[in-house]
């Protein structure tokens, strides 16, 4: 089905080709609407994280599932992907190119062998450690513009939003 080609919106009497409110517009967007704000946000911090972590030679994911392998042990491609709210399709991806890199194996699961477990190697634990000596430092400078009180309150909030209880 063809659709009319649009036509160009006239200005209304009411509205103004100002500059300083063109610049202004999305300072007033993300004052009318928090999800825009939340949005780029996260796009400004995920980019400097993928920066940060290209050096590594790690995707975002793949560093997420290398700290909840250091920090729990082996874990099923299944519990990652709940875990870390990662899609299971992605997942895959994401494991095969840690497997490849030798950074982790794959085992049958020592309680359901139906499944396999996911295991960091040694190889995979240094280049965590890599990750991590520059994950404090890119933090303080994309969160510069806020206190630590302020931090602590949008980790509460982002906590809230996400439905994460404290201490889980």
């Amino acid at each position: 089905m063809a659709t009319a080609p649009r036509t160009p919106r006239l200005a209304s009497p009411s509205r103004t080709d100002d500059a300083g409110e063109r610049r202004q517009y999305f300072a007033t967007l993300t004052r009318e609407r928090p999800d825009i704000a939340l949005c780029r946000a996260t796009t400004v911090v995920a980019r400097a994280i993928d920066e940060e972590l290209t050096g590594a030679r790690l995707s975002v994911a793949q560093h997420l599932v290398l700290k909840m392998l250091d920090a729990v042990g082996a874990c099923s491609q299944q519990e990652l992907s709940e875990q870390l709210r990662i899609d299971r399709s992605v997942m895959v991806g994401c494991i095969d190119g840690l497997e490849s890199a030798g950074l982790v194996v794959r085992e049958r699961h020592p309680r359901d062998r139906r499944a396999y477990a996911v295991t960091m190697t040694d190889a995979g634990a240094r280049a965590l450690s890599e990750a991590e000596a520059g994950i404090a430092p890119m933090m303080d400078r994309v969160f510069a513009a806020l206190t630590a009180e302020e931090r602590d309150t949008l980790i509460r909030l982002t906590r809230k939003l996400l439905a994460v209880q404290p201490g889980g």
